[in-house]
């Protein structure tokens, strides 16, 4: 497994990207599927899920995962779901160091986010859906609710269907455009297309974050990496961000965390 994996300063901020290698899915999920819902064998999703965990140093039981449906609804959260149901959210905000956020995506922009100064650090999942919605406003909004500054935050997006390769109708293009004009986008044979990705950073800039670095992988064109709309049965890729405990901080294995709009 090759994961992409960057940390941010000595306030202990990480992000990382998994491809698809590495793990035990079978055909067609080969090899590393981290998506609980695409029709895997749930035992090999919960090894390759460990796999993940381990290369990155993270106890699998500290991973929060989401049951992600293109809105705008954020949790936040300061423990493991435990034996709770896991909400209908496409973001999830945390200010407990030791616990990571995960973001499930086979195409679509998973947005990782993290004020390490005030220990919060937020996982979004951007399809063309919910980017229209509005869970990046959104999920930044929930992280200055818990103690973060736009202007220190710390944006990382990952592998994501480029808009050369995301062909739409015209009518949707101009939809999309309405909201967010930056998503525009034609695809390399010459028919409308959105860009997600620019989408979310035009967002994110706009609410003052500058820190901002995304993924130049297309998963339509990787091989490496899941892609919907290229193989439509297929497994799901995983984006992680979590902040390094401090010396004494209580144990992030507590239970479930409270939810919030």
């Amino acid at each position: 497994m090759t994961v992409g994996h960057d940390a941010i300063d000595a306030n202990g901020a990480h992000f990382a990207f998994t491809d698809r290698w590495g793990g035990v899915s079978a055909v067609p999920y080969e090899e590393l599927n981290l998506g609980g819902a695409v029709g895997d064998d749930p035992g090999a999703v919960r090894t390759n899920r460990a796999i993940a965990a381990g290369k990155l140093g993270l106890d699998p039981g500290l991973v929060v995962w989401m049951n992600q449906v293109h809105g705008k609804d954020v949790a936040r959260v300061d423990a493991p779901w435990g034996d709770a149901p896991v909400p209908s959210v496409d973001g999830v905000v945390t200010a407990r160091r030791g616990l990571a956020l995960a973001v499930l995506t086979a195409d679509c922009t998973p947005v990782l986010l993290a004020d390490p100064v005030a220990g919060v650090v937020a996982a979004a999942h951007a399809g063309r859906p919910g980017m229209v919605a509005g869970i990046v406003p959104a999920t930044v909004a929930g992280m200055v609710a818990a103690g973060a500054r736009p202007e220190r935050i710390v944006a990382r997006t990952g592998p994501a269907v480029c808009g050369r390769c995301y062909e739409v109708p015209e009518a949707m293009r101009a939809e999309v455009a309405s909201v967010e004009p930056a998503a525009w986008a034609e695809t390399s044979w010459g028919t409308p297309a959105v860009d997600v990705t620019a989408g979310v950073h035009a967002q994110l800039a706009a609410l003052g974050v500058r820190d901002r670095r995304a993924s130049a992988v297309c998963t339509r064109e990787s091989n490496d990496h899941y892609s919907y709309r290229r193989d439509r049965t297929t497994g799901r890729l995983a984006g992680y961000v979590w902040l390094e405990p401090l010396p004494g901080e209580p144990d992030a294995a507590s239970p479930a965390g409270e939810s919030a709009a």
